[in-house]
């Protein structure tokens, strides 16, 4: 009897091991509290959001060779100016500051999002304020800090989360701190730069622009005032109610100072995000950091798109650098196609079924999609500047079918907890792009194929997915086919017909079987 019961009981747990899907439950649910999982991004440059309440009151905060634009004009390319070491169109504002942002986070919470994110806000020169006089200080023409604490509050009432912008590897090279330190040998803040003969324009700064001197972080004093110290630039901003910081060129400050600074923000608040501007491929930046920009995965699908890479290699490439990177860091990173320096997407990909089928892949690969403000009601935009042009409050209707689309898009990534916070698993094709994205509950699977070809195509695909049972009908989600494909698995199969440039979002829906439940012991 003892005999027969330790089989019975090795029998056990041997189905039980069977049975178990590749994640513990509870792997998934600790996913699920983690707000930098799959978090929707919005991004918005203040100066371009939304014009402030008197602009015409703010005319003195744009002094010569500053200009204040009307917000019905768009950015054009500018002259370089010798005496500023910039160019002009760096010196062109539209007005927007963080009072005027605050008034339009009711259209970011209605689209869905969940994350705000601010291009830089510290006081500097140009419009685009990667030239920092004084981290500690917000812009006049954004406002003040007590602004910015304002719009943190506002923004966490309605769930929303606030990352900041983190400009640490260059300052300004009108700063006060580095005119002070260029003229005089003795000032305090010589060691902060690397400045003599040796260097064109007397200091060094980064990659040959003279209005960016680059900080010389391996003094230990600066990085005290970054990030180290209590009342430091992170971490009194993280108090002040950011939730996290986008490190911008983040590559350039080192993986060692980058883990130092992750670590100093979790001090200051657990479960702060920090994102790295990483165009390298990413999986060792992220041993210091909890996500980047995923600039590779952006590679790979606009690649693909352009015919650049076979759709059966980039879904390879992209397991490659799922398994790399790790599924937790990816599911943290920014899925991003177009931002401030990036030409716009209905700029990139004019053609409607493309974007959408880029879209849909954004919204459903592994990542936190980083949707650029404008992107929801198709604005349009070249190379920098054209690609910041003012927010066009115009085009936000409900009969925007660019609007119709991205709420979709949002609504779907949101409510379909296999897209947030599921494990990548790659669909072997020859023709089609396709992966399944899974979690500890079968009827969580969620099934994605893109076309980027333009030509029809027809594949029979499997699915190794162990507990999706035969014959269960499989529904598109997306409604980018038409008519609607209707299918069903069979012992690990799927047949689909896709139209050029298409994608498919496919859910398990069991059959009605009055009362039956084939999945009834499987979860």
């Amino acid at each position: 009897m003892k005999a027969l019961a330790t089989a019975l009981a090795l029998l056990a747990a041997t189905s039980s091991a069977q049975a178990a899907p590749a994640g513990a439950a509870g792997t998934f649910e600790k996913r699920e509290r983690d707000w930098r999982n799959g978090a929707v991004v919005y991004q918005i440059i203040v100066d371009r959001f939304v014009p402030a309440a008197d602009l015409e009151g703010k005319r003195a905060l744009y002094p010569s060779p500053k200009v204040l634009k009307p917000w019905s004009e768009a950015p054009k390319a500018g002259v370089y100016l010798a005496d500023q070491k910039l160019n002009s169109a760096e010196l062109e504002f539209w007005g927007g500051d963080l009072a005027s942002a605050a008034s339009k986070l009711e259209h970011i919470q209605q689209l869905g999002a969940d994350v705000l994110y601010l291009n830089p806000i510290h006081l500097a020169w140009t419009n685009h304020k990667y030239d920092a006089f004084d981290f500690q200080k917000v812009s006049p023409e954004y406002g003040s800090r007590e602004d910015f604490k304002r719009l943190a509050a506002d923004a966490h009432q309605r769930g929303l989360k606030v990352v900041l912008d983190g400009v640490f590897n260059h300052m300004g090279r009108n700063a006060p701190v580095f005119k002070d330190a260029f003229a005089n040998p003795s000032s305090p803040w010589r060691n902060w730069f690397s400045i003599g003969p040796q260097y064109e324009g007397g200091a060094l700064v980064w990659t040959g622009y003279q209005n960016l001197p680059e900080l010389k972080l391996e003094n230990l004093v600066v990085r005290r005032h970054l990030w180290l110290d209590k009342d430091s630039v992170v971490r009194s901003y993280l108090r002040d109610g950011a939730d996290g910081w986008r490190l911008d060129t983040a590559f350039e400050l080192g993986q060692a100072y980058l883990r130092e600074l992750t670590d100093a923000a979790h001090k200051e608040k657990p479960g702060s995000l920090v994102v790295g501007e990483i165009a390298n491929y990413p999986d060792r930046w992220l041993k210091s950091m909890d996500a980047v920009m995923n600039f590779t995965l952006r590679d790979i699908v606009l690649s693909m798109t352009r015919g650049d890479i076979a759709p059966a290699a980039a879904a390879r490439l992209t397991e490659r650098l799922v398994k790399d990177s790790g599924i937790e860091a990816m599911l943290k990173s920014w899925v991003v196609i177009d931002n401030h320096d990036i030409p716009r997407i209905a700029t990139q990909l004019p053609v409607t079924a493309q974007r959408r089928m880029v879209q849909a892949l954004q919204f459903t690969l592994p990542g936190a999609p980083n949707l650029y403000y404008g992107a929801e009601v198709g604005m349009t935009g070249g190379t920098d500047p054209e690609n910041r042009g003012p927010m066009r409050w115009d085009l936000v209707r409900d009969d925007n079918p660019e609007l119709v689309w991205v709420r979709k898009l949002i609504q779907l990534h949101k409510t379909h907890r296999a897209l947030r916070v599921g494990d990548f698993r790659l669909i072997d094709s020859q023709q089609l792009f396709a992966f399944e994205r899974h979690t500890d509950k079968v009827l969580d699977t969620r099934v994605v194929i893109a076309n980027p070809s333009d030509k029809q195509v027809r594949e029979r695909l499997m699915i190794a997915n162990a507990h999706l049972m035969d014959d269960t009908p499989m529904v598109d989600l997306l409604g980018l086919v038409s008519p609607a494909p209707t299918m069903a698995i069979g012992p690990g199969f799927i047949t689909v017909d896709m139209p050029p440039h298409s994608a498919l979002l496919l859910q398990p829906r069991p059959k009605a079987l009055g009362g039956y439940n084939r999945y009834k012991r499987v979860q």
